[in-house]
């Protein structure tokens, strides 16, 4: 057992000298089955690359990656494969996944202001109408000329 801590008001608390003995962290260990069961994948997709950097890479899982936001560079790593032999082979299904997202991003936007959120509603205010609290004037937005005639 350690030894107690004592408290002086004045002092502050009386520490050990040495640091006390740390226990190892328990580490992660790869304990294999006592049967494994054994299998082959075929995987359809488009293949890039060269040599022995080549992968199969199927186009749907990058769609569905780039829809969920993902960036280029953590599909890189995900599939394996260069981030310019990614952009370069996929370009297409990744423009058209991040579309697709800020649609539904903008209408789920529009959706809670419909409801009633205040914030949301002031938030694409001045985004997509272009509103601002400090307005400027400009030829476009002034006031036309009052006349009494």
């Amino acid at each position: 057992m350690s030894e107690p801590i004592v408290i002086d008001e004045i002092n502050g608390p009386d520490l050990p000298a040495e640091a006390p003995e740390q226990k190892e962290a328990i580490k992660w260990e790869f304990k294999p089955r006592k049967n494994p069961k054994w299998g082959e994948v075929t995987k359809r997709g488009l293949v890039v690359g060269r040599g022995a950097n080549q992968r199969i890479v199927d186009p749907d899982e990058v769609y569905r990656m780039a829809e969920i936001g993902c960036t280029i560079e953590e599909m890189s790593h995900f599939f394996q494969v260069d981030r310019e032999t990614l952009k370069y082979n996929f370009w297409p299904y990744i423009k058209r996944a991040e579309v697709e997202l800020y649609k539904k991003i903008r209408l789920k936007q529009i959706q809670v202001a419909m409801e009633g959120n205040p914030t949301m509603l002031i938030w694409l205010g001045k985004n997509i109408l272009g509103q601002s609290e400090s307005p400027v004037n400009t030829d476009e937005s002034r006031v036309l000329p009052w006349t009494d005639e």
